[in-house]
């Protein structure tokens, strides 16, 4: 018998919980990440399209790219270094271990209340929003950087910023009534004056 989702992301979330290193959480992202067949990444794809298509242009068309990175080429960085066993020689442990078990601790409701999620980007069912999770987890805990990749514009003319090491955000303390949002748990800091 086949696993349910609720217990997909149960189960994903309780492995994630215990990892210590960033290479450990890599590896369980993968393999997390592996499970979902050419068809369920099209029908991500599909529903990122539908979002960003329903956005005003200009807005749309600047967007546009940083959605599809922080979705897909996440997906790609993990599953290459999955692959070439890079995660094998990470052995630092997760950095910022109280907003990481926050981090873990938001997937299942995250993904499982539909009522109150506010994650999905055109995400139907609740694997497509934990793969959201999957990808996002990945680039803020093992890559160590911001949910939203730097350069993502957002109304009103700003975007996520790198400023030698740290990552700002227009929006990352704007998102806290959005009780699933990545912006609670992410590594970037309030940007000045937004």
């Amino acid at each position: 018998m086949s696993e349910t989702a609720a217990g997909q992301i149960r189960r994903a979330a309780s492995r994630f919980a215990v990892c210590r290193t960033r290479g450990e959480l890599g590896t369980a992202i993968a393999e997390e990440a592996a499970r979902f067949s050419m068809y369920d990444l099209q029908r991500i794809g599909g529903g990122i399209k539908r979002e960003v298509e329903a956005l005003p242009e200009p807005y749309r068309r600047r967007v546009r790219p940083y959605f599809e990175e922080q979705i897909f080429g996440a997906y790609h960085r993990l599953l290459c270094r999955y692959r070439s066993g890079a995660f094998a020689r990470m052995d630092e442990p997760i950095p910022d271990r109280e907003r990481f078990s926050a981090f873990v601790a938001l997937i299942p409701d995250g993904c499982l209340d539909r009522k109150r999620s506010g994650t999905d980007i055109g995400f139907n069912t609740p694997l497509e929003t934990f793969f959201y999770y999957l990808v996002t987890g990945y680039a803020m805990f093992v890559e160590d950087g911001p949910g939203h990749p730097v350069g993502t514009p957002f109304p009103g003319g700003f975007a996520v910023e790198r400023r030698g090491k740290e990552y700002y955000c227009p929006i990352r303390d704007k998102e806290t009534e959005v009780p699933f949002s990545i912006c609670n748990v992410c590594p970037a800091k309030q940007m000045e004056g937004v």
